[in-house]
């Protein structure tokens, strides 16, 4: 079954302009112990709602699918690196990153809920994942994940 993620990034550290224009990135920088979790789960082909956050009108602005499952997020190793962490090495990485392309370049949602940090740390069920106006049940047992600022 496939899964759905929320892939919460700000515009102007990532924004979805750039990939669109770039096709395909790696999902790095991220320092939450649950998004690591998270993108450990996450298998080939899963999709996700492309989130602009810290913008006058929050909201997706489109889907990209997993086209490359967990690996060592390479930012880590890099000292002097605004994500370098000096605990994480090539022999024992702690942070993890997948890869992700273009979907659907389309607008999704027109505009989030102003609850939006209250549902941006889950993930989407395949039933809910239909509803652009509301966002998903709490029910949900998995959740998603930020990109970082820069």
């Amino acid at each position: 079954m496939r899964n759905y993620w929320l892939f919460k990034t700000e515009p102007v550290t990532f924004g979805w302009d750039r990939l669109e224009r770039d096709r395909r990135t790696e999902w790095s920088g991220v320092r939450s112990y649950q998004a690591r979790n998270n993108m450990l789960e996450m298998k080939l082909d899963d999709l996700g709602f492309f989130y602009h956050s810290s913008t006058k009108e929050p909201g997706i602005v489109g889907i990209v699918r997993v086209v490359r499952e967990a690996y060592p997020d390479f930012t880590a190793f890099q000292r002097g690196g605004p994500y370098y962490d000096p605990k994480s090495t090539p022999a024992h990485p702690i942070w993890q990153m997948v890869d992700v392309e273009v979907e659907r370049a389309e607008l999704v949602v027109e505009r989030v809920c102003a609850r939006a940090s209250h549902w941006a740390h889950s993930a989407v069920s395949a039933r809910e994942n239909h509803s652009s106006r509301r966002p998903p049940s709490s029910h949900c047992a998995q959740t998603a994940f930020s990109r970082p600022s820069a």
